[in-house]
């Protein structure tokens, strides 16, 4: 009897893995290397507790790297958080966090989450541009600031607009499904990160 080959072990494509649930730390610096240059992001835990730990959690698997700056609405806001990746997007979608009390005011430089009603945090947020105060009655609770290259983030790419249809800007719902390969073939100016990662 002829020995038999060791059974080798086929590793399955790798799927998204599920995101664990991590408490951030108190505060914890997030530095963003993008194609316009870097900004750094101070995250307050005590500003809005689940945001920052969710915020944590998106850096720490890497969500935001590639991904494109989508909406910049000069004088209003920047807002990111679609995944390059249309089965990462898929995943983090169902994983909505309740609502944070509001402590901190939406003023410039601040990053909120984006939501469309009561409990549907997920991945998007928004730098504000300019002192967008009255977004604080509205439920949206900043959880961090940008302390370092705000003019980075003044100089995005705004060519676009806002989305449709206020403005020419891409349709978020075609970035969950088709990832940068949509953005790329009809907005391919936008700006985008490089990295980002959590300061050490």
């Amino acid at each position: 009897a002829g020995c038999s080959a060791p059974t080798k072990t086929v590793e399955a494509p790798k799927e998204a893995a599920a995101p664990q649930k991590v408490t951030a730390p108190a505060e914890y610096k997030v530095v963003f290397d993008t194609s316009k240059g870097s900004f750094t992001i101070d995250v307050h835990r005590g500003w809005a507790p689940l945001g920052a730990d969710r915020f944590y959690e998106l850096v720490q698997d890497k969500f935001f790297d590639d991904a494109r700056f989508f909406r910049v609405v000069k004088g209003f806001v920047v807002q990111f958080g679609i995944n390059k990746d249309p089965k990462t997007s898929e995943l983090w979608r169902q994983l909505k966090i309740p609502d944070d009390a509001v402590r901190e005011s939406n003023t410039r430089g601040t990053i909120t989450y984006a939501m469309a009603g009561p409990g549907t945090r997920t991945t998007q947020v928004f730098i504000n541009l300019a002192d967008n105060t009255m977004l604080n009655g509205q439920g949206f609770a900043p959880f961090g600031k940008v302390v370092d290259g705000m003019s980075v983030v003044d100089h995005l790419y705004a060519g676009y607009g806002d989305m449709a249809p206020q403005g020419e800007g891409p349709d978020p719902i075609q970035i969950e499904y088709q990832g940068n390969d949509y953005l790329a073939a009809h907005f391919e100016r936008l700006d985008f990160m490089k990295t980002v990662k959590i300061a050490p």
